[in-house]
């Protein structure tokens, strides 16, 4: 009869496990720049497209605007698999479940966004006069709200949950993108809001992705 060594056993399913759970964190991290630099590409090569003008969810619409809906849709995805990493790796402590729930929704929006496209504005994609809002693009708005609300919370807890375990620069890191985050809402409906809202992006996505970065690099390697 064959003698089964559960102890071995027990430390292959936990290497399996941290494999696992790098990976779905290595998503996280490249979510965030990836999605930046495919943006920051169009930003500069897209004709009529001005950042002072025109919110980076215009991207998606005209010719070529299928990159932006992939970049929405795929970083989105990745951003989901790296909070689904991000809930296997806090095992314990404050925010160990609503920081990845959060973070799904973020992700989650992403995708949203990607699905149900922008209605033309400003004169993007095209010098038109702008029709009447449509139901995709009623829908697409309401992606940026949940992502940004999602966000903010987030931003939040961890801040509370750095503080507690005496990460303070962290801490402080997590509670100015929070405040960052609402710079949008401070400049609604008025002149440099497009701005904003790009600033808030890459203040907003390079944070979750340096916060799976952080978590790849520390509470990861801890269960290793």
């Amino acid at each position: 009869m064959a003698i089964i060594d559960h102890t071995t056993t027990a430390r292959y399913s936990d290497a399996g496990r941290t494999t696992t759970t790098r990976r779905l964190l290595a998503c996280g991290v490249a979510a965030g720049p990836i999605y930046l630099a495919v943006v920051a590409a169009q930003v500069v090569t897209r004709d009529g497209f001005d950042l002072t003008r025109h919110p980076l969810s215009l991207l998606s619409l005209g010719p070529g605007g299928w990159i932006q809906t992939a970049n929405f849709i795929v970083s989105g995805v990745l951003f989901v698999a790296g909070a689904v990493g991000m809930r296997r790796a806090m095992t314990a402590g404050i925010g160990r479940t609503w920081v990845p729930r959060l973070i799904g929704v973020f992700g989650f929006s992403s995708v949203w966004a990607g699905v149900f496209v922008a209605d033309p504005m400003n004169g993007f994609p095209t010098t038109a006069g702008t029709s009447d809002p449509t139901v995709h693009g009623i829908l697409h708005s309401i992606a940026p709200v949940f992502a940004f609300l999602a966000l903010i919370a987030a931003c939040i807890v961890l801040a509370r949950r750095y503080f507690r375990a005496g990460r303070r620069a962290w801490g402080v890191y997590s509670a100015v993108v929070g405040v960052a985050l609402l710079a949008p809402d401070l400049l609604m409906g008025r002149d440099g809001f497009s701005l904003a809202l790009a600033a808030a992006a890459v203040v907003g996505w390079t944070w979750v992705s340096a916060v799976a970065a952080d978590l790849l690099r520390t509470t990861v390697s801890q269960l290793s």
